[in-house]
């Protein structure tokens, strides 16, 4: 399992364009040392998921580099920092001389989840300190390094990149006025506005319900790879699953479709905002 790649990259190894795209969280690979350890059926880890998130960010892709985690984030989760390691399950987790724990990881959806929706504690033992840094070494920086050598093609090629990095979340609400997309910017830390303006106009053209930062602001990716004075701007969209899985949220339903070419037309108004701006090009 180690020689195997832990992400799937689409897309030439030059970036063809300024928006780079991430999936984090729709992988399906779960390992057989993850499944020897559980205490709850292996179902209830698909709460974890951004359920074929990735199939609507691959049918929405024309070039852009797209980087999609195939192992599951039961086994790692790629939008927590390193240090973000729970001690109720990890015997590797650092009690002192960190920084204070974040909401996430109290609520048990740390580096590695201790829980998934309401199923409660998933894992029947703790994991040894070797076994997660094993995880950290092959999965969770492979995928970062990798996004940011891209990132950093990106700027150089284009003067500016930007990062999106998609997810999705179950419904919030129901009936027309139910939010359907949350664009997340870390208030204002990760991205240009003019950027997030963007992203919310196609969300208006399509008669869509959409919020920012609330409830999901953006998490370890944003944070980490984001550096717009460095011309280098990171969004995060959750997409509600019901709008492209089917009525039990299972599976890509009708609205696959439909929500491919939203995405698509949100890669190009960020494209089109990136290459407009000055400087843009300068390195070409």
């Amino acid at each position: 399992m180690e020689d195997a790649p832990p992400f799937d990259r689409h897309g030439p190894a030059e970036p063809a364009s300024p928006v780079v795209l991430s999936v984090p969280h729709a992988g399906r690979d779960y390992p057989l040392s993850l499944r020897a350890a559980l205490r709850v059926p292996l179902g209830q880890l698909i709460a974890l998921e951004d359920r074929a998130v990735d199939r609507v960010a691959l049918a929405a892709r024309v070039g852009e580099t797209v980087f999609v985690q195939q192992r599951a984030r039961a086994w790692i989760d790629l939008n927590r920092a390193e240090h973000e390691r729970d001690p109720r399950v990890d015997d590797g987790a650092a009690t002192a001389g960190q920084p204070l724990q974040s909401a996430k990881l109290r609520s048990g959806l740390g580096l590695v989840p201790r829980r998934a929706g309401r199923s409660g504690d998933l894992w029947s033992r703790r994991f040894a300190a070797d076994e997660i840094a094993a995880r950290i070494r092959h999965d969770h920086r492979p995928y970062h390094a990798a996004l940011s050598q891209a990132l950093a093609s990106a700027r150089a090629r284009f003067g500016v990149a930007v990062l999106l990095d998609l997810h999705s979340m179950p419904p919030l609400g129901a009936g027309k006025d139910a939010v359907r997309l949350v664009f997340g910017d870390r208030f204002g830390k990760s991205a240009a506005a003019r950027f997030v303006a963007r992203l919310e106009g196609e969300a208006e053209a399509a008669g869509i319900a959409h919020a920012l930062n609330s409830p999901y602001a953006g998490g370890h990716i944003l944070e980490r790879h984001a550096a717009p004075q460095a011309g280098v701007h990171a969004v995060q969209i959750e997409l509600c699953r019901s709008l492209y899985l089917d009525a039990m949220l299972d599976r890509p339903g009708d609205g696959l479709a439909r929500t491919a070419s939203l995405l698509r037309r949100m890669i190009d108004a960020l494209a089109d905002e990136a290459l407009a701006q000055p400087g843009a090009l300068a390195a070409e």
